[in-house]
C-alpha cells in the first residue's frame, strides 16, 4: 500500500508539473506575441509620422498635430510669456486654418499681459488670464486647409487679417471664420509688411471716418510715428487734409516721408503755443493733453483720443472731460476701440496695391524672443510696428 501510495503521489505530481509547464509556455507565447504586435505598432506609427514635417507640423503618437505658441497664464512683466507646444487647432466647417508667417506686438498686447486697465480682467479672468492666453491681434500667413462650407478661400491662399479682441496670433497656427476680418494679402507686400497693417490701419481709418474727415481740413496728428499714427498721416492725406504731425526728433524724417505737410518736434516745441487752429486733433497715444488740444481746436471740432495710460482714474476723468466738452459745445470728443469691416480691409488693400499706403517696421523678433518684443513696445518709443517672425522665408 505504501509503495502504491508513493507511486500515485509521484504520478499526480508529474501531471501537475506538466500542466504548470504548459501554462507557463502559453503565457510566454502570449507575452511574445503581444510584444511583437506592440513593436509593429510603434514601427507603423513612426513610419506614419515620417510622412509629416515635424517642425512646425509636429505629429504626436496619436496623430494630433502640435504647434508652438507664446502663452501667458498669469498677469505680469514680459517674463510671464512662455513658448509652449499646444495642439494645433482644427477648422470647423466655416473656418480656415492659417499657418502664420508674421504677426506683431502692439500696445493692446502688453496691456492685456499686465491687465491694464484693471477692467481687462473682467474680459480675460479676474485672477488669471483664463479666457485669453495667446495674445496677438494681426497676422499674415498661408491658408493650410479649409472647412467644408468655405467658399471665399482655398488652400495655399496668402492672406492677412485680424481676430480682433479674440487675440490668438502669437502662434504658428490660427483658425478664422471665412467671414472674419480676413482678405488676400496685398500682392506688393511681404508677409512681414502685411502683418503690420490691420491694427494701425483699421484704427486710423475708423476714427478718421467717425470724425468726418474732409478735403481741405487742417488735422493735427499727435504720435504720428506710432502704429496708428503712421497710417493716420497717410490716410488723412489721402482724404485731402492738410496734416501737421507731432513726434520726436528722431522720427521727423519718417513722418515727412509719409506725406505730412508740417512737423512738430514735441521735445522742443509745444504745438498748442504755435497759434495754429485745427479742425481735428487726432491723439493716437493719449498724450496730447485735453486742455492743450482744445486750445488748438476750433470750437465744435473733433478731438479723437486713442490710447492713454489705462489707469481707471484716467479713464473716469476722461469721461468727465468728454461730457463737459460735448455739453458746452467746445468739441466733439471721440474715443473707444476702432473696429473694422471687410470693406475697410478691401479699401486698405486697394490703397496699398496702388502704392498710396505703406507700413513702417521698426524691429523684428523671432517667436522665441517675443518677451523682449513686449519689453520694447511697452517702453513706448517704437516707430511704426514691431513684427514677430514665425518663419524665415517670410522676409
Amino acid at each position: 500500500m505504501t509503495a502504491r501510495s508513493n507511486s500515485a503521489r509521484e504520478n499526480n505530481c508529474n501531471i501537475r508539473l506538466k500542466m504548470l509547464d504548459t501554462r507557463i509556455t502559453a503565457v510566454v507565447v502570449l507575452l511574445s506575441f503581444t510584444s511583437r504586435n506592440a513593436n509593429r505598432s510603434r514601427v507603423w506609427r513612426c513610419r506614419s509620422n515620417a510622412n509629416f514635417d515635424k517642425s512646425p507640423n509636429e505629429v504626436t503618437m496619436e496623430g494630433q498635430r502640435r504647434m508652438k505658441a507664446a502663452v501667458y497664464r498669469r498677469y505680469g512683466p514680459p517674463e510671464v510669456i512662455q513658448i509652449q507646444e499646444l495642439e494645433q487647432p482644427v477648422p470647423k466647417d466655416n473656418q480656415v486654418l492659417i499657418r502664420i508667417h508674421a504677426t506683431t506686438v502692439s500696445a493692446a498686447d502688453w496691456r492685456m499681459r499686465r491687465a491694464v486697465p484693471f477692467i481687462v480682467r473682467f474680459m480675460t479672468g479676474l485672477w488669471r488670464p483664463n479666457k485669453i492666453q495667446i495674445l496677438g491681434m494681426e497676422f499674415s500667413g498661408t491658408v493650410e486647409s479649409v472647412g467644408r462650407a468655405v467658399t471665399r478661400f482655398r488652400e495655399g491662399d496668402q492672406v492677412f487679417g485680424s481676430p480682433g479682441f479674440k487675440f490668438g496670433t502669437h502662434a504658428e497656427y490660427i483658425c478664422q471664420p471665412e467671414d472674419a476680418l480676413l482678405a488676400l494679402k496685398p500682392v506688393n507686400m511681404s508677409f512681414q509688411e502685411a502683418a503690420a497693417v490691420l491694427f494701425g490701419g483699421v484704427s486710423a481709418l475708423h476714427f478718421l471716418r467717425k470724425a468726418h474727415i474732409q478735403a481741405g481740413q487742417h488735422v493735427l496728428i499727435y504720435g504720428a510715428s506710432g502704429s496708428v499714427g503712421v497710417f493716420a498721416v497717410q490716410l488723412a492725406k489721402h482724404f485731402g487734409a492738410n496734416v501737421t504731425a507731432v513726434c520726436s526728433t528722431a522720427n521727423l524724417g519718417l513722418v515727412k516721408s509719409l506725406g505730412a505737410d508740417a512737423v512738430v518736434d514735441y521735445t522742443r516745441e509745444d504745438f498748442s503755443r504755435a497759434g495754429r487752429i485745427y479742425d481735428m486733433v487726432f491723439d493716437t497715444v493719449g498724450k496730447s493733453g485735453f486742455s492743450r488740444s482744445l486750445q488748438s481746436l476750433k470750437r465744435g471740432g473733433f478731438y479723437v483720443r486713442v490710447g492713454g495710460s489705462g489707469r481707471l482714474s484716467s479713464i473716469l476723468w476722461g469721461i468727465v472731460q468728454e461730457k463737459w466738452a460735448s455739453g458746452t459745445g467746445a468739441a466733439k470728443v471721440i474715443g473707444g476701440v476702432g473696429r473694422g469691416t471687410g470693406a475697410d480691409l478691401s479699401f486698405l488693400r486697394g490703397l496699398i496695391e496702388a502704392g498710396k499706403l505703406r507700413t513702417v517696421i521698426d524691429r523684428r523678433y523671432p517667436l522665441a524672443e517675443i518677451a523682449e518684443a513686449h519689453r520694447y513696445v511697452e517702453a513706448g518709443h517704437k516707430k511704426g510696428h514691431v513684427v514677430i517672425v514665425l518663419e524665415q522665408a517670410s522676409r
